[in-house]
C-alpha cells in the first residue's frame, strides 16, 4: 500500500511538472500586425517560408544574415527588421527554434547555410537569440564573416577573425548592462558598438511592450530604420 502511495505521489509530481512546462512555453510574446504585414512579398523582397523558418530575399546576392529570435518571442516578430535589411541588400534567414528558445536550436544556422549560397555569411540575434548566435559563432567562426548582437552579448570568446556589431537601445532596461560590460572581453578585436538614442529592448522586434523594459522615445519604425542603416554600413565595411 505504501509503495502504491509513493507511485501515485510521483505521478502527481510529474503531472505538475509537465503541466507547468506547457504553461511556461505557451506564455510568449506574439508577433503583431506590423510583423504579419512584413511577411508578405513585395516588389523588392520575396518572403518565403522554409524548413528552417523564413527567407527574406532582396536584391543583394553576396551576403546573408542568419537571425535567431529572442527568448519566448515568436520568430515572425522580427519580420519588419529583416524585410528592411533584405531590401537594402542583406538577405536574411529567420530561424524558427523549438519552444521559441534559441538555445534549443543553435544548429539551425547550419540548415539555412546549406539551403542558400552566399559569399559572405553573418549570424545574429536579439537578446537570448544573440547569445545563442554567439555560441554558434564561437564554434563555426571559420564559416562566418561576422556577428550582429541586438540587445545582447557573447558569453563565449569569439575569434578575432570575426567582425562584430553590437547594437542596443539607450532605454533598454531588459539588457543586463553589468553582464554586458563584464563580457566585452569575449568580443572580437574588430567590434563596433552602436547605441540607438531613444530605442529600447523590445522594438528590435514587433511584439509590443516587454515586461521590465524602458519606454522608447522613438517609434518601432525609427528603431528598425536606425538598426538597418547601422548593420548595412557595418557589413559594407566588414567585407
Amino acid at each position: 500500500m505504501r509503495s502504491k502511495r509513493v507511485w501515485i505521489a510521483l505521478l502527481v509530481v510529474i503531472a505538475v511538472i509537465v503541466c507547468g512546462s506547457v504553461v511556461y512555453v505557451e506564455q510568449y510574446y506574439r508577433a503583431d500586425a506590423a510583423a504579419e504585414e512584413a511577411l508578405v512579398s513585395d516588389g523588392n523582397v520575396s518572403v518565403e517560408r522554409t524548413g528552417y523558418g523564413w527567407y527574406f530575399d532582396g536584391p543583394g546576392e553576396e551576403s546573408a544574415l542568419v537571425f535567431y529570435p529572442g527568448g519566448k518571442v515568436e520568430e515572425t516578430a522580427y519580420a519588419p527588421l529583416l524585410h528592411e535589411l533584405a531590401a537594402e541588400g542583406l538577405d536574411a534567414c529567420l530561424v524558427k527554434v523549438p519552444f521559441r528558445l534559441a538555445f534549443l536550436g543553435i544548429g539551425k544556422a547550419d540548415e539555412a547555410m546549406k539551403a542558400h549560397e552566399y559569399a559572405h555569411w553573418y549570424v545574429g540575434g536579439h537578446s537570448l537569440g544573440g547569445v545563442a548566435a554567439a555560441f554558434y559563432a564561437a564554434e563555426h567562426g571559420g564559416a562566418l564573416d561576422g556577428i550582429v548582437l541586438l540587445g545582447a552579448y557573447s558569453t563565449k570568446k569569439l575569434s578575432d577573425d570575426l567582425s562584430a556589431l553590437s547594437i542596443r537601445g539607450s532605454e533598454d532596461r531588459v539588457l543586463d548592462l553589468k553582464a554586458y560590460q563584464e563580457n566585452l572581453g569575449n568580443d572580437p578585436a574588430d567590434t563596433d558598438e552602436v547605441v540607438i538614442k531613444g530605442g529600447n529592448h523590445a522594438q528590435f522586434g514587433s511584439y509590443g511592450v516587454q515586461k521590465g523594459d524602458g519606454t522608447a522615445q522613438i517609434s518601432p519604425a525609427e528603431q528598425w530604420g536606425e538598426t538597418t542603416r547601422a548593420i548595412i554600413s557595418w557589413v559594407k565595411n566588414a567585407k
